[in-house]
């Protein structure tokens, strides 16, 4: 039965996190193959198998990051799903019914939230935009107790509500719209570890930039990392091609200081340059390495936790998502507090090349859009 349990959890795993957006809501069926575990071992192998599937564009990714074989890349997807399995393993008990559904609930909560949250990739409730789209809060609620209800023996009745809401919300499925003016751009420049963004490419994205306001675009939004290293020079660069240019511009780029580095979006236009945007969870391990301070060595990518969760550009308030930030949970719900006005998801996945993460970071982006009712941009190098 562990087996079987275990490769239907694959199944839901590989199906649910494809990078289809209408798809996501297969991965709420996992609560009920984690409560119809007959052991704790069987619920390890139920969460290994989840969050393993449904991570595993995760060893070529690390591979193309590092230009290195297939092994490290392993042991950090093993390690990214200890946490998970873990979670699910410690808080399962062999006691059905209410209580166990609550110990999933918490598990769930665990995983939506630092610390465990860091590593909280293919959260069930991601799906909540896409069985509820603009139901805001009351779908969100909606959607944990349908994943409360998977997980006691009333799971078919919670199969067949969500079931039923998730074919409705398909049928009149809409793509969460963009706002008038507004534009994302996707670059393909490709990438590398240590590798950015030299003169000829940033004159090929002040090139697009300007074409997008030929068009009558007033908004452009580009991918992480577009600026690069941020330095007078590169300001002056951009400085002088908006001159005279009637257009607002939110570029990423890395600004450097003594200790480490700033992952941002910064706010460009023809009057002035300023930070909008600070990254609250940079991808561990590659970007952010918090044991460096321990050592005193210093260096790598600073995470501003719950700093700046909606930020104003362009006379309105955003929700701000660079590349990782948009596979957890706690960093768009912690803006939606806010009440905002549009989405902004961009990322830098030259490393994902072979891989389905960028189109799986783009479904959440769109799964959240589409449950808070937001405008959403998407701007992503590849």
């Amino acid at each position: 039965m562990c087996v079987a349990l275990a490769a239907a959890a694959v199944a839901i795993g590989i199906v649910a996190w494809s990078g289809e957006p209408l798809l996501l809501p297969i991965a709420m069926l996992f609560p009920a193959l984690w409560a119809s575990a007959p052991s704790r071992t069987g619920t390890v192998l139920v969460a290994a198998g989840y969050f393993l599937a449904a991570s595993r564009g995760l060893p070529q990714g690390v591979a193309n990051f590092y230009g290195s074989g297939f092994g490290a890349g392993v042991a950090l997807w093993f390690g990214a799903a200890l946490a998970f399995v873990l979670v699910h393993a410690v808080l399962w008990t062999p006691r059905a019914g209410t209580g166990r559904a609550r110990r999933y609930l918490l598990a769930a909560l665990l995983m939506s939230v630092p610390p465990f949250g860091i590593v909280g990739w293919a959260h069930p409730i991601t799906a909540a935009g896409i069985v509820f789209p603009a139901w805001g809060w009351w779908g969100l609620a909606a959607a944990a107790a349908g994943l409360f209800i998977m997980a006691t023996r009333a799971w078919p009745i919670a199969v067949l509500v969500m079931g039923v809401m998730w074919i409705w919300s398909a049928a009149t499925w809409t793509s969460p719209h963009t706002p008038q003016g507004w534009i994302g751009i996707d670059t393909r420049f490709g990438g590398g570890q240590g590798v950015y963004t030299g003169h000829e490419q940033h004159l090929e994205t002040i090139a697009m930039v300007k074409a997008a306001t030929i068009n009558g675009e007033t908004v452009v939004v580009l991918p992480e990392g577009a600026a690069g290293i941020w330095t007078p020079t590169v300001e002056r660069l951009w400085g002088d091609a908006l001159a005279n240019v009637d257009v607002t511009v939110n570029a990423g780029a890395i600004i450097v200081d003594a200790n480490g580095y700033d992952n941002v979006m910064l706010d460009m236009s023809s009057e002035e340059v300023s930070v909008l945007y600070r990254e609250r969870m940079p991808v561990p391990v590659s970007m952010w390495q918090p044991w460096r301070a321990l050592s005193g060595e210093g260096g790598g990518a600073h995470a501003h936790f719950f700093a700046n969760p909606v930020v104003e550009f362009a006379g309105l308030q955003i929700v701000p998502l660079i590349c990782y930030e948009q596979l957890l949970i706690w960093p768009v719900l912690q803006s939606a507090i806010y009440a905002p006005e549009v989405l902004v998801a961009t990322g830098n996945g030259w490393w994902t090349t072979g891989t389905n993460i960028v189109a799986i970071q783009k479904a959440a982006a769109v799964a959240w859009a589409g449950l808070f009712d937001l405008p959403l941009i998407l701007a992503f190098n590849t």
